[in-house]
C-alpha cells in the first residue's frame, strides 16, 4: 500500500531525473522523433512541468509544426513565466509564423528577464529586421555580439544591413573569430559569409570570393547534399503529371471566395520584388513564402499519394484553409514561395482561379546570386557549390519548359531586368493581368512596409534600380568561366 501511494505522490510532482536525463539527450543528439514521444509522455504524466512542455515546443518547431510549437512554448512560459529562454523560444515560433509583433513583445519580455540573453537580443534584432526597423536591428545585433563576441549568426546577420568601412571594428572581430581554431564549423561558416560581405563593401572581390568558397564548403557539407535527390524529384513531378492533369478540378465548380497568386521562380531571381509591388495595391494581402503548398501537395505532385479527384480536392480546401488565416481579410494574397514552380502542375489543376506567375531573372546572376547567400532553411542545399547550383537551375529550366508547353495559358512570365528598366509599363501590364484596377501605389513598392522574411528584405526597402543582374560579374574572374555558359544571347 506505501509502495503504491509513493508512485502517486511522484506521479503527481514530477517525472524522473532520469527522464529528464533521457529527454536532453535525445535533443541535443537531434534524435527529434524520440525527444518528442518522451516529451509528449511526460507532459501527459505530468502536465504542470514546464521544461517538458519547452523541449517539446523546441521539437516541434524544428520539425516544422510551427502552430503546435506555438501552443507547447505558451504552455511552458504559463507554467514558468520568469524562464527567459521559454519567451525567447516563443518568440521563435511566433516569428516563424509571421506573427511578428508578438515575437518582438516575447524577445522583449526574455530580455527583460535575462538583459545579457545574447541569443534573445539577435532573435530580436532578425524580427525587427523583417520589419523593417534596421537601425533598431542594427542596434540589437551589436548588443548580442557585445555580449557575446562569439555569436556568429548575429555577425552574418549584421553584415547584411550595414556598410563596411576599412576601420569598421566588426570586421576586426570577425578576422579575430575566422582565426580562432576553437570555434565550431557551423560557427565558422556564419564568419565566412559574414567576411565574404565585409570584403565586397570594401572592393576586395578575390578576398570576398576565397570567404563565399570556404563558407559554402562548410553549409553543404552540414547539410550533406546531394543533387541526385532534386533530380529524382524533378523525375517524379514530371512523371506524375499527366495523372494531375487528368483530374484537374471544374473552375464553375468552386466560389472565388479567396483567389491565390502564386509567384515563381528561383529564389533570388526577383520574386519578392514582384510580391512587394503586387500586395502594395489596396486589395491584395503579401503573405510571403508559404510553406503549405509543399507541406500538403509535395506527395501529390510526386506521386506518393494516389491521385485523383478527391486527393485534389483535399489538397485544395487544406492550402485554402491556411490561406485564409494570413489573408489579412483580403480576397486576393499572394504566395510567393519561389520554389513553387515545382508544382505549377498541381497548383493549376487544383486552383483553376489562381493567377501563376513566373519570375525570371539572368541565369549567371541568379545562380551567383543563390550562391553568394546564406539560407537558412536547410532544403535549398543546392546553392552551396557551383557545379550545383549550375546543375540546379537547369533542372529548373527544363521543368520550367515543360510547363510552359503544357500550361502556357496558365503561367504570366515577367522579365526581372525589363521590370527594373520598363518599371510603369511592366507594372501596369502586371496589374492588368490580375484583373485589378490601377493603383498609384504599385509604383513604389518601396513604401510598401509589409514584413518581408526573405533574404532580399534589405533591398526592397529601396527603389526599384537596375543593373543588380551585373553585379555578379565582380567576380567574374575568379570563377574559371563556371556561369559564362550562362550567359544570355
Amino acid at each position: 500500500m506505501q509502495k503504491k501511494a509513493t508512485k502517486q505522490n511522484l506521479k503527481a510532482n514530477n517525472p524522473t531525473q532520469q527522464q529528464i536525463s533521457n529527454l536532453l539527450e535525445h535533443y541535443q543528439n537531434g534524435r527529434f522523433s524520440d525527444a518528442e514521444k518522451l516529451a509528449v509522455h511526460i507532459t501527459q504524466d505530468f502536465p504542470k512541468h514546464p521544461f517538458a512542455w519547452k523541449v517539446l515546443g523546441t521539437v516541434l518547431g524544428a520539425t516544422g509544426r510551427k502552430s503546435e510549437a506555438v501552443d507547447a512554448n505558451q504552455k511552458a512560459v504559463a507554467l514558468s513565466p520568469q524562464d527567459a529562454e521559454a519567451h525567447s523560444n516563443l518568440g521563435i515560433t511566433l516569428k516563424a509564423l509571421g506573427r511578428l509583433d508578438e515575437a518582438e513583445a516575447s524577445y522583449n519580455q526574455a530580455i527583460a528577464l535575462k538583459p545579457d540573453y545574447a541569443e534573445a537580443h539577435s532573435n530580436l534584432g532578425n524580427t525587427l529586421k523583417e520589419l523593417g526597423r534596421l537601425d533598431e536591428a542594427e542596434a540589437s545585433y551589436n548588443q548580442a555580439i557585445a555580449l557575446k563576441p562569439d555569436l556568429a549568426d548575429a555577425h552574418r546577420n549584421l553584415t547584411l544591413i550595414k556598410k563596411f568601412d576599412a576601420q569598421d571594428e566588426q570586421y576586426s572581430k570577425m578576422q579575430e573569430l575566422y582565426l580562432d581554431k576553437n570555434i565550431s564549423e557551423e560557427q565558422r561558416c556564419h564568419i565566412n559569409f559574414g567576411l565574404a560581405k565585409a570584403c565586397e563593401d570594401l572592393g576586395d572581390f578575390e578576398q570576398a570570393f576565397a570567404h563565399y568558397s570556404e563558407g559554402n564548403m562548410q553549409r553543404k557539407k552540414l547539410l550533406n547534399y546531394d543533387i541526385n535527390k532534386d533530380v529524382e524529384r524533378f523525375r517524379k513531378i514530371k512523371s506524375n503529371y499527366p495523372q494531375i492533369a487528368y483530374n484537374s478540378l471544374e473552375p464553375e465548380k468552386f466560389s472565388k471566395d479567396l483567389m491565390p497568386i502564386f509567384i515563381v521562380g528561383m529564389p533570388r531571381s526577383g520574386t519578392t520584388l514582384v510580391e512587394q509591388i503586387i500586395s502594395s495595391h489596396s486589395k491584395v494581402t503579401g503573405a510571403g513564402e508559404l510553406a503549405f503548398a509543399d507541406q500538403f501537395g509535395a506527395a501529390i505532385a510526386t506521386g506518393i499519394t494516389e491521385t485523383n479527384n478527391e486527393s485534389l480536392l483535399n489538397f485544395r480546401s487544406k492550402y485554402l484553409t491556411k490561406l485564409k488565416s494570413v489573408s489579412n481579410e483580403n480576397l486576393i494574397i499572394t504566395d510567393k514561395m519561389p520554389q513553387n514552380f515545382r508544382y505549377i502542375g498541381l497548383l493549376a489543376a487544383a486552383f483553376p482561379e489562381a493567377k501563376i506567375i513566373h519570375v525570371k531573372r539572368n541565369p549567371a546572376a541568379v545562380c551567383w546570386a543563390n550562391y553568394k547567400q546564406y539560407f537558412v532553411s536547410k532544403n535549398i542545399g543546392y546553392c552551396y557549390a557551383i557545379d550545383d547550383v549550375i546543375s540546379y537551375h537547369k533542372l529548373y529550366e527544363n521543368l520550367m519548359d515543360f510547363w510552359t508547353n503544357t500550361l502556357s495559358n496558365r503561367i504570366y512570365k515577367l522579365d526581372y531586368e525589363l521590370l527594373t528598366v520598363n518599371q510603369e509599363s511592366k507594372t501596369r501590364q502586371l496589374i492588368e493581368y490580375l484583373g485589378l484596377d490601377w493603383d498609384e501605389k504599385c509604383l513604389s513598392p518601396q513604401n510598401n512596409m509589409r514584413s518581408v522574411a526573405t533574404a532580399s528584405n534589405v533591398q526592397v526597402r529601396k527603389k526599384v534600380y537596375r543593373g543588380s543582374s551585373e553585379q555578379w560579374r565582380k567576380y567574374q574572374p575568379f570563377l574559371n568561366g563556371a556561369l559564362d555558359s550562362l550567359l544570355l544571347p
